[in-house]
């Protein structure tokens, strides 16, 4: 039994007097693994210049016509041309349009979408009419040319929307829809046309108008909101730095009033949504549930009845009750955990700098975001422009590419009469383009892993500096100069490779994890239920899996930090230190960190209720000054969210700080006894706790 606890939990550390803290003299580690990465940042810049080399950003932002021409770009010839114009807006209405992701029906750019119906037969018979029509047929045409297919062969009012021309459709009372206040139309090829075939092309046409209008609509909000919400960040962030001051004078009592504080802020908004609940009883359509209201883009319409304000009732009460319980059954922790916490505000006191260091990280992962972000949207933009024949009838050659140039001299045209070659998509036959999932699988891989990198450059960076407080014996005495810097500086020359060991492990599992959540949205129509439970376990077990691998690498980024070893080697003594304390590792631990998350909590319930009541409307002494918004919501999320990432960012300082004051405090438990020869390194207030003490008095008590 021993033996096989041993072999599970390693030996214990053995005093050793020459130790002192983060070892000087170390050498590189895991050199190939530092290599390989700097070749994968090699072929990262090669696929970027590539990519950039090949794509065109114009075709997410212009739509195109038949002959795959920007509509409105600047420089060409259709300049002032900006919107899309489609002959038969009916044919939008085939699956076909689906399929190919385009309306089997001719596409022209034109300066203004037409106002009024008009059919080609008409404009024939009234010579003023034909210059109002000639606009929207293919240039150098003229209206009675209908054979060749060069008009359309009706004209109806029409609002120009993401940049085309779709059907002006409304709703009259009744629920009937109409174009123009007309409900029948004649198509200009004899035959009547309802104004409700066109709500249907209308919506296949552009599968995603919907979510462009909401994306507008919070687009305005923030052209108007901008700025407030900066000042909302920017007092979320004064907020959080306060906080960190007062911790390292007020550590005690700051915890136990951040705890009723948390406490009493989602008390307060159970007893907001309990008020709103009631003040909607009785109202016309508040009894209405949210599976009947069904997807709304104007997401107002939840908040005006009763069961959204039930839900989040419910929601917060369950939060509630869970903090209470969770801190009535580990309150005895709790202390020791503010303990904890306090030396860790006297660490991040001496080393203050550790505060700006997140500023550092955030810039890094700001550049890896965006180098990712634009090198995505030139290889999703960098296909040629693919015709295909498109047709209403059978044909043999249906859907087969073709040559617009040459297209009308084929016999293609004799065999199929209504054929046309029309822009499909874009695409490719190159080596290239038969390649280009694999460097956008490139491209996401090393994303995942150069942000990865990224983080845990901050961890071992911190790690190091706050591993220099704990083992000065004399505190702040022999605490090093500049320990941030001087941290840095040793992560980036000796263990480049150790870091990009770990991050390179954790990406895989990320990439995988992508992967499967790529099959389950692919298998979501399928009917197999043991593939679909396969899929859920494999996604749960993958999900517990970049949990392990990120604490374990977290710690083990400390033994590297403090001893200079081989990740492999960090990280399987991290892993046995632990196990031997698994106790204080489930208990202490984890209470600070749950004392932290309330801490973050409490900031963004602050800065949050105070922006719900400033947007919303409801502080009468600034309603003039709040900006008029689509969805009020819109600020409020941002700056809810960025609240979250700003005091995530300062108390990602602390809890980096913990963990390794965590770490180092199981070292010196077992390196050390408390005699003069082998005393201990922790603070006296630890040391009280712990009801342990140094035979040697001559240590500082902070």
């Amino acid at each position: 039994v021993d033996l096989s606890l041993c072999l599970f939990t390693g030996e214990a550390r053995k005093f050793d007097p020459t130790f002192k803290g983060p070892i000087h003299n170390r050498g590189c580690t895991d050199v190939f693994c530092c290599i390989l990465f700097i070749l994968a940042i090699l072929g990262y810049f090669a696929v970027g210049i590539l990519a950039w080399s090949q794509g065109d950003p114009r075709k997410v932002i212009y739509p195109t016509d038949s002959r795959g021409q920007f509509c409105g770009q600047a420089g060409t010839p259709l300049e002032k041309k900006p919107l899309l114009f489609y002959f038969n807006i009916l044919k939008c209405a085939s699956p076909l349009t689906l399929l190919e992701f385009q309306c089997p029906t001719t596409q022209l750019c034109v300066e203004s979408c037409p106002t009024k119906h008009m059919t080609l037969l008409k404009a024939y018979l009234n010579k003023g009419e034909q210059e109002y029509y000639k606009q929207f047929c293919k240039e150098g045409s003229a209206p009675e040319i209908l054979r060749d297919g060069l008009c359309p062969s009706m004209l109806m009012s029409s609002k120009p929307f993401t940049r085309r021309c779709l059907p002006a459709l409304s709703t009259m009372k009744g629920g009937v829809v109409v174009v123009g206040n007309e409900t029948i139309f004649d198509n200009g090829e004899g035959e009547k046309v309802n104004a409700t075939d066109f709500l249907d092309a209308s919506k296949k046409s552009n599968v995603v108008v919907e979510a462009r209008q909401v994306a507008m609509r919070i687009f305005e909000d923030y052209t108007v909101s901008w700025y407030w919400i900066l000042i909302g960040l920017v007092i979320a962030m004064v907020v959080s730095l306060i906080f960190i001051i007062l911790l390292r004078y007020l550590a005690g009592i700051m915890i136990w009033v951040m705890i009723v504080m948390v406490i009493l802020v989602i008390g307060y908004g159970i007893f907001h949504c309990a008020m709103e609940y009631r003040s909607l009883k009785g109202e016309p359509g508040s009894d209405v549930t949210i599976r009947d209201l069904g997807l709304q883009t104007d997401f107002s319409v939840y908040l005006q009845i009763r069961q959204t304000w039930l839900a989040f009732m419910i929601i917060l009460s369950i939060v509630e009750v869970v903090v209470i319980l969770l801190l009535i059954f580990l309150r005895k922790r709790v202390l020791i955990a503010i303990a904890l916490i306090k030396e860790a505000s006297r660490a991040v006191g001496h080393v203050m700098s550790s505060l700006f260091y997140p500023l550092l990280t955030f810039a890094l992962l700001a550049l890896v975001i965006a180098y990712w972000a634009i090198t995505a949207v030139f290889l999703s933009t960098s296909n040629e422009q693919v015709y295909k024949v498109f047709n209403t009838t059978e044909c043999d050659y249906s859907r087969n590419t073709c040559n617009p140039e040459t297209f009308n001299t084929t016999n293609i045209t004799a065999q199929c009469p209504d054929a046309e070659c029309l822009f499909a998509f874009y695409g490719g036959e190159t080596y290239y383009h038969k390649y280009l999932i694999l460097f956008q699988f490139y491209n996401v891989f090393l994303f995942f892993w150069c942000a990865n990198f990224v983080t845990a450059l901050g961890q071992v960076t911190l790690a190091g500096a706050f591993a220099s407080y704990y083992w000065a014996f004399k505190k702040p005495d022999d605490i090093p100069a500049n320990p941030i810097c001087s941290s840095l500086g040793r992560a980036l020359r000796y263990h480049t490779g150790s870091l990009a060991f770990g991050s390179l492990i954790l990406s895989l599992v990320q990439v995988i994890r992508v992967l499967l959540e790529y099959l389950d949205q692919k298998l979501k129509a399928a009917q197999n239920r043991f593939a679909k439970f396969l899929l859920s376990c494999l996604k749960c077990c993958f999900w517990c899996l970049e949990k392990f691998i990120k604490f374990l690498n977290r710690n083990a980024y400390i033994m590297v930090a403090i001893y200079g070893k081989s990740f492999c080697t960090s990280a399987r003594d991290a892993f046995f230190l632990l196990m031997r304390n698994i106790i204080r590792v489930a208990v202490l631990d984890k209470v600070t960190d749950f004392l932290l998350f309330l801490g973050k909590l409490l900031i963004v319930g602050i800065v949050g209720i105070c922006s719900f009541f400033f947007f919303s409307g409801r502080i009468k002494a600034v309603e003039q000054t709040a900006p008029s918004l689509n969805y009020y919501w819109v600020p409020i999320l941002t700056v809810v969210v960025g609240s979250y990432l700003i005091a995530h960012g300062f108390f990602s300082v602390y809890a980096m700080c913990v963990d390794t004051l965590f770490l180092c405090f199981l070292e010196d438990l077992e390196r050390n006894d408390g005699t003069a020869e082998r005393p201990y390194f922790m603070s006296q207030n630890l040391l009280t706790i712990l009801k342990k003490s140094n035979e040697d008095q001559a240590k500082t008590v902070d």
